[in-house]
């Protein structure tokens, strides 16, 4: 029997709304691909702070488009170490610290909680000033004051019950708006697009290295994948999600911070090529940038370093403290007493730090981030260690494939940590 045109839209409509949402190749609706969005975000915030914005202004200022293709290499080998993290958290009932003095042995398990809490006092630091200083750029006032007032919003944030459920929305919101304030800002200088693509052919330029170093030093994070270990926990995820998790989540974290940071490279070197101004701090860039690309350009950008700086000042401190008290044997989720105390002292001397020193060089951002370099090897060998082993992982261990990355990764960071001795020793 024929039916009629007005019969068959009314028959799809009906087997439509049978069928529910449209969902993706995996099964899932976009309602619950987004809710899987989270842990490699909360991990992108924390290494894409102040230190990692001032590598790649000095990057682009005074190399160009240059060492664009360093944060291609330093983003795939991100993913690869972010992935591993994501693996033994969603494979293990306890927590990476556990795992490791179950697996390795107790002294190892304590030394990688103190290892990751000693990288987060470093950054603390950069973090408090940058968050002032990106407020007093759009606002004017004192930069202690407004390093203060951030200090106590972390605190609040902190202080809140279901505290990590609250940060993780805050900060992929923050992430958002950075996105938005360094593409406006990178279309808005009009730089030499066809010039930058010749930045992703691999050279490296004449006294470059400490800097790359740290440009490396901060995309290519390996405490920031571990904590992503924490992150998959604290929200319940299951091995069965493990796909979805890295199409939803993982893959989209870390390209994310690595596309940014090329913007800011891309932002810098175009404002160098327009003014012939070499900048090395985001208030100078700021100020030249303005000329260049109008008070919105300007504007953009400080919303931009606001919302890098302050996101990374929340996720650092709560990363140190979380693995810190795992490494003493404590609880480790921010729900805990004991973490939100240690939380605490990581943001105390982080605002300790920048009212007694009145602020802080840049240069010692630049030689924290290149000091993480050295407490990298440790924490990568542990995650390649961890995910590699299928007593631990089970049939989520490392491929063949991800070895041979990881491999390269471990070298990578290695060779990277014998320069770094050698130039502070020479």
């Amino acid at each position: 029997m024929k039916t009629s045109p007005e019969e068959s839209v009314a028959t799809s409509l009906a087997e439509n709304k049978m069928a529910g949402p449209p969902k993706n190749r995996l099964g899932l609706t976009i309602p619950q691909s987004l809710a899987l969005i989270g842990p490699a975000f909360v991990a992108g915030a924390w290494r894409f702070g102040p230190g990692a914005l001032t590598s790649a202004v000095q990057a682009g200022s005074q190399f160009g488009y240059a060492l664009l293709w360093v944060l291609v290499v330093s983003t795939i080998l991100m993913f690869i170490f972010n992935d591993m993290a994501v693996r033994i958290g969603l494979a293990t009932d306890d927590s990476l610290v556990q795992t490791t003095k179950r697996t390795l042995g107790r002294p190892v398990g304590v030394l990688a909680g103190f290892a990751v809490f000693g990288i987060t006092l470093m950054f603390a630091v950069g973090n408090a000033v940058g968050s002032g200083l990106a407020l007093k750029m759009l606002f004017g006032g004192s930069m202690v004051g407004w390093t203060l007032a951030c200090t106590v919003a972390v605190a609040i944030l902190i202080a809140l019950p279901n505290t990590y459920k609250i940060m993780e929305r805050l900060l992929v919101a923050l992430i958002g708006l950075m996105s938005v304030g360094f593409l406006a800002s990178a279309v808005l200088t009009d730089p030499d697009w066809s010039l930058a693509a010749s930045g992703f052919i691999p050279r490296i330029p004449p006294e470059a290295g400490f800097l790359l170093i740290a440009i490396v030093g901060t995309n290519f994070s390996i405490n920031s994948a571990f904590y992503t270990g924490y992150a998959i926990r604290e929200r319940g995820l299951k091995p069965s999600q493990y796909r979805s998790i890295t199409l939803a989540d993982t893959i989209p974290g870390n390209v994310a911070t690595g596309v940014m940071a090329m913007l800011i490279i891309i932002v810098s070197a175009a404002v160098f090529n327009a003014s012939g101004v070499v900048v090395h701090t985001f208030p100078q860039l700021a100020q030249v940038l303005e000329p260049v690309a109008g008070k919105i350009g300007s504007v953009l950008f400080g919303m931009g370093f606001f919302a890098a700086a302050f996101s990374s000042m929340a996720a650092n401190a709560s990363a140190g403290g979380t693995l810190l008290a795992d490494g003493l044997g404590w609880d480790n989720t921010l729900s805990s007493p004991r973490v939100k105390a240690l939380v605490y002292v990581i943001l105390a001397w982080g605002a300790a730090v920048t009212i007694l020193a009145k602020g802080s060089p840049i240069q010692l951002i630049i030689v924290a981030q290149a000091m993480t370099v050295l407490a990298a090897p440790f924490l990568g060998i542990l995650l390649f260690v961890l995910s590699s082993r299928r007593d631990v992982v089970g049939k989520l261990s490392n491929r063949p494939w991800q070895k041979v990355l990881g491999l390269i990764g471990l070298i990578a960071i290695f060779s990277l940590s014998i320069r770094l001795i050698v130039k502070l020793f020479s």
